[in-house]
């Protein structure tokens, strides 16, 4: 009973941070709109230098022509407009990203970093901009009006084994059928063959499988977003040097800001036309 007490309140959390847009995509909102942030004094901050990757589209990729695209890099200079300081975003090896934050080679990495403890303990992170939803997916065929523990009792439902997802379904839907896969990979072609008519894991990776063409148009995002820090973390942030706290009051601020104002919501949605919310 106290399982279901929590989980219930996850999704009454999950609901009240949410918004819906005109085509029906649900937008995260992370910022309460009861908590108001004055602007911070940035006449110090001339520029921000931003580092990313460009191998993680639509995240962050490179264009034919040698230039950086992608969400975290359109928010990158959306924040540097919000803030009135110039903006470079320049792309670096996955790993070197830290070293070049704590080398003050540049000032902020926006990178779809999670904010994990072992990475807490090298860098200062913003709030977060995105977190990582658990999603179930299901056949597009298969209607599943109600996804309550109760009505998936005796359902087959895949997920990637010893993962967090499963550990999460195995806390909260104690009485499903679980079928594990090797890998995300494994799990969606068990899914796509009609192998299973559930699957449950990570919202981002499933976004990107039902946004590209592998995914064939077999399945659809049912329920959720399921966001239980304990399983799934405390989401996404962009990080900077420990000592950089002027630089992080700064794009907090400038983080609420583009989401007052929908920039934020147009940003998801160019890039997330299914998002994993």
């Amino acid at each position: 009973m106290r399982l279901l007490r929590v989980f219930a309140a996850t999704l009454a959390l999950c609901a009240a941070s949410l918004a819906v847009a005109a085509d029906g995509v649900a937008i995260p909102n992370f910022w309460d709109p009861q908590h108001r942030i004055d602007r911070p004094e940035t006449s110090a901050i001339r520029v921000i230098r931003f580092v990313t990757e460009d191998d993680y589209p639509p995240f962050g990729f490179a264009l034919p022509d040698g230039s950086l695209s992608g969400f975290n890099v359109d928010l990158a200079r959306a924040l540097c407009e919000e803030l009135r300081v110039q903006c470079t975003v320049q792309a670096r090896r996955w790993d070197t990203i830290f070293e070049t934050i704590e080398q003050s080679r540049a000032d902020a990495a926006i990178a779809s970093i999670a904010m994990t403890s072992a990475n807490r303990a090298r860098v200062e992170f913003t709030s977060p901009y995105y977190k990582t939803p658990g999603r179930f997916v299901a056949r597009a065929a298969v209607a599943l009006p109600d996804l309550s523990p109760e009505a998936l009792a005796g359902k087959t439902v895949g997920v990637v084994g010893r993962s967090a997802h499963e550990a999460y379904l195995r806390a909260f839907f104690p009485r499903v059928s679980l079928r594990a896969y090797d890998n995300a990979q494994a799990l969606r072609s068990a899914l796509k063959r009609n192998e299973i008519e559930i699957a449950f894991g990570d919202g981002v990776a499933f976004v990107l499988w039902l946004n590209g063409t592998d995914a064939s148009g077999c399945c659809a995002f049912r329920g959720g977003p399921y966001t239980e820090s304990r399983f799934f973390g405390d989401g996404v942030g962009i990080a900077l040097r420990k000592d950089n706290q002027a630089m992080k009051r700064a794009l907090d601020y400038a983080l609420k800001r583009v989401s007052e104002r929908g920039v934020y919501a147009d940003l998801y949605l160019k890039y997330f036309p299914v998002g994993f919310y």
